[in-house]
């Protein structure tokens, strides 16, 4: 199993989004230039941050780098940025979206909408019986539903046949809840590791549901839109972050988040601060507590979160362990979307840009070297 894709996925997602490169990339004199910033501070200096973070830019082992950012103890000490790009520039979070529809899921569990070891409420598993009654919102965090998921090509299967892009671009796309909802299982509940988007995008939908009983795309869109801004965007100055929704008013929390570096950072500095902000406690630090915990089935899985953890042997290793503090937790997205967040070192890192995902290992080590010249405390 690969972490998240296959560098074929790689390729017909590229292919699927962006017609395989029919349009001709700009010239570099085209893009408005490079743009680095470094704070000088007491701890480390601005040679040294510089040396940690040209290797994103320049080792072409690492693919595309197009912002790396470092907050640390809560303040904005580097930022590169390639060129035409800028800290206005608005990316795509891929699978980091996970992390945030997870904190989304907590807000309302706090406030006593939904039940953390309840069954899921979705009203297609509710007939009696149905194997699918026995899921909770624990197993779909954990990635252990026990639904047949496909996330990448397995076996004889194509990649038009797995249901991540079916999902987001062939017959799923109209309704991504609908045809998540109705896979059969494979396994048990709480007895299978599946790493999977649609996964996330049933919990976007029972988050959805949560709010309002109308089947209208537009109020279903509108109600889960002012949830999101209202309790988590606007409080933590995210003004960019903007996420995509189905035809059917689904937000597809499992991959479709937009935001610029400078606030996917303050998205990981609120889980680096237990889910407060400016002395607000917006989520409960045991909802925070659990998105960092192992699951039961993969110690470098949490709550919809990956871990500095080794994984079981048969799975790829995620991160660094060995190389940096086992507490070290990520938000991670498909081509090398980071937010990395270090408790030890008070630390918060982004990187996006665009790497295969079977060819992250120089990108990892890079982060655990950034990492490292902090000091601990």
């Amino acid at each position: 199993m690969r972490k998240y894709k296959t560098a074929l996925f790689a390729t017909a997602i590229c292919c699927l989004t962006a017609g395989c490169g029919n349009r001709p990339s700009p010239e570099k004199s085209e893009l408005a230039p490079a743009i680095e910033n470094y704070v000088a501070n007491s701890v480390v200096s601005k040679a040294a941050m510089k040396d940690a973070i040209a290797p994103f830019f320049e080792d072409e082992s690492m693919a595309e780098t197009r912002a790396v950012l470092v907050m640390y103890r809560g303040k904005l000490v580097a930022e590169r940025y390639a060129p035409g790009y800028s800290p206005d520039s608005r990316m795509i979070g891929w699978s980091m979206s996970k992390s945030v529809t997870a904190v989304l899921a907590g807000m309302m569990v706090a406030d006593g909408l939904l039940v953390l070891d309840d069954p899921a409420p979705v009203p297609e598993w509710a007939s009696a019986g149905d194997p699918r009654g026995a899921i909770t919102l624990r197993h779909l965090l954990h990635m252990a539903s026990g639904l047949d998921h496909t996330e990448m090509p397995d076996g004889e299967k194509a990649i038009y046949q797995t249901d991540t892009v079916r999902l987001l671009f062939l017959d799923g796309r109209e309704n991504v809840a609908q045809y998540a909802e109705k896979r059969p299982m494979e396994a048990e509940a709480g007895e299978q590791f599946e790493y999977s988007t649609a996964t996330t995008h049933i919990l976007s939908d029972i988050l959805t549901r949560t709010l309002t009983t109308s089947t209208d795309p537009q109020v279903r869109r509108d109600a889960m839109l002012e949830y999101a801004r209202g309790r988590l965007f606007e409080p933590l100055g995210m003004t960019s972050a903007f996420p995509e929704f189905d035809r059917s008013g689904t937000m597809l929390g499992g991959s479709m988040i937009h935001a610029t570096a400078r606030d996917w950072a303050k998205f990981g500095e609120f889980l680096r601060n237990n889910g407060s902000v400016r002395s607000a406690q917006l989520l409960p630090t045991s909802w925070t507590r659990f998105m960092k915990t192992s699951s039961t089935l993969d110690a470098s899985y949490g709550g919809h979160l990956w871990l500095n953890k080794r994984r079981p042997k048969e799975r790829d290793q995620v991160l660094f362990p060995g190389k940096a503090p086992s507490d070290v937790y990520a938000a991670l997205g498909h081509l090398g979307q980071f937010v990395v967040v270090s408790p030890q070192h008070r630390l918060t890192i982004v990187r996006l840009g665009k790497t295969n995902d079977a060819d992250l290992g120089p990108v990892n080590d890079q982060l655990a070297k950034l990492i490292a010249i902090f000091p601990r405390g």
